[in-house]
């Protein structure tokens, strides 16, 4: 097993630079997972885009009765990923509506009948083994799971990479570094013998490569419980890093465990790694033994106007709105609501927005966790150069764009951003720095794909 030669001698893994933002996971790290079912005659929505890739297609019509499990949407698109309904009901309407993520996107409303009639399609198997590579990977493909923390990258197609790309280490990423979300360190502590089996899964995708779960040090709970299941076992190992700010994206991971640096540009396949959620593992085991496609998902709902804090496991489609009022409601009205970790997550305005596959939590702040001191001059101090994970320089992207050049961003390695926010957070005089680069960094990939686009038509 290749781990990260460099360190041998730490207690534990870590990369270069970071930060250490307050954890905040004390409201729900010690919550159980609790299931919640929609409740019946109330509409569960499924956007046609829940994933990176091209949109799907709907498969049923308005009127039509639907079962539980049942494909609704797809593409024949390499990079996408079919839509499963999550309920049994009547399709009411398919039409534009609002997304979790701030996006109108074509979706598919269906009226929940409250009997979670399954289609034919679920089907259990006894075991895998006697499936082949390419069989493993059309299940995958067809229950419709992608990445489930939160990028949402088609998992078959991450599993197939080109032939001159070498993998010898699959990594299962049970990090979770942002702040406040637990889901990840519930899923380990209450499914460990799942993630093991289905990493024994990818294993026999990928056969060429050995297996690492990569744990922060303060899940010392969900470590001790993963390495008891995976003891026996030569090919699987535990790997603690260090809890380090943003210890979970792929690139640092890649990093800490292994000491290879993903280039420019480039993925963790370009370095002989795959890198796959510790939920998605568990969706994969989901799919191939019990024959479930992927219909739902375990999301925190925290901060201090929430009444009743925890880790849901919901159907894919339900309502935010829904959601809040089936664990009780709001303690105080909420300031803000951030889909996603306070440093990289998005804000929303309306909680008439369905839960897809790639929310992982979405916390309710009050006035006084929500407030941000104003923004002031910059003082020059280099501490956004010191802790870049990506050893960017933040100020000098953020005169690119000051200037509007592009061009400069380019140059300036700006494409590399991660868009961790750990700028932002460090900066003293509290400059958008994250915001911005964002902003201008979706432009500029943008300008690259449709250029891409024009050069294919040729």
């Amino acid at each position: 097993m290749v781990l990260n030669s460099r360190k041998k001698k730490a207690l534990v893994f870590t990369f270069k630079r970071g930060i250490y933002p307050n954890e905040q996971k004390q409201f729900t790290e010690d919550v159980p997972i609790n299931t919640l079912l929609p409740p019946q005659g109330h509409e569960i929505i499924f956007p046609l885009l829940m994933h990176m890739g091209a949109v799907c297609e709907p498969l049923v019509e308005k009127g039509q009765k639907v079962l539980l499990g049942e494909k609704i949407g797809d593409s024949s698109a390499l990079i996408s990923a079919p839509i499963h309904s999550s309920v049994s009901g009547i399709v009411k309407d398919i039409r534009p509506h609002l997304t979790i993520m701030g996006t109108i996107v074509n979706s598919i409303i269906i009226e929940n009948d409250g009997e979670f009639k399954e289609h034919e399609c679920i089907k259990p198997r006894e075991s895998y083994e006697n499936l082949t590579r390419e069989e493993i990977l059309s299940i995958i493909r067809e229950a419709g799971i992608v990445g489930l923390g939160g990028a949402g990258f088609p998992t078959h197609v991450k599993l197939s990479p080109p032939p001159d790309k070498k993998i010898d280490t699959v990594i299962v990423n049970g990090c979770e570094c942002e702040p406040y979300l637990t889901t990840d360190n519930r899923i380990m502590i209450e499914e460990s013998a799942r993630i093991v089996a289905g990493l024994k899964i990818l294993l026999k995708v990928i056969q060429t490569a050995r297996g690492i779960i990569a744990i922060e040090d303060n899940k010392p709970e969900a470590i001790e419980h993963l390495k008891e299941f995976c003891a026996d076992i030569p090919d699987i190992k535990v790997a603690v890093v260090k809890t380090k700010y943003p210890q979970g994206c792929e690139k640092q991971l890649v990093d800490a465990i292994t000491g290879r640096e993903v280039p420019s540009g480039g993925i963790p396949i370009d370095v002989g790694c795959i890198v796959n959620n510790v939920d998605t593992v568990i969706a994969i085991h989901r799919a191939i033994i019990r024959g479930r496609p992927l219909m739902r998902k375990v999301v925190t709902l925290t901060g201090g106007a929430i009444r009743n804090p925890g880790n849901y496991k919901m159907r894919i489609g339900t309502l935010l709105s829904d959601l809040v009022e089936l664990t009780g409601g709001y303690k105080s009205n909420p300031a803000k609501i951030v889909v996603g970790g306070p440093m990289m997550g998005t804000a929303i305005f309306d909680t008439d927005v369905p839960i897809v596959k790639t929310t992982e939590g979405v916390i309710f702040l009050t006035e006084e966790e929500a407030h941000i001191p104003p923004e002031r001059n910059c003082i020059r101090c280099g501490k956004c150069v010191e802790r870049c994970p990506s050893g960017l320089i933040p100020t000098e992207l953020n005169a690119d764009i000051l200037r509007e050049d592009g061009e400069a961003f380019i140059k300036h390695h700006g494409l590399d951003c991660i868009e961790c926010g750990s700028c932002s957070y460090i900066c003293p005089a509290k400059r958008r720095l994250s915001q911005a680069i964002r902003t201008i960094r979706r432009v500029e990939l943008e300008k690259i794909k449709q250029s891409r686009l024009k050069e294919t038509a040729k």
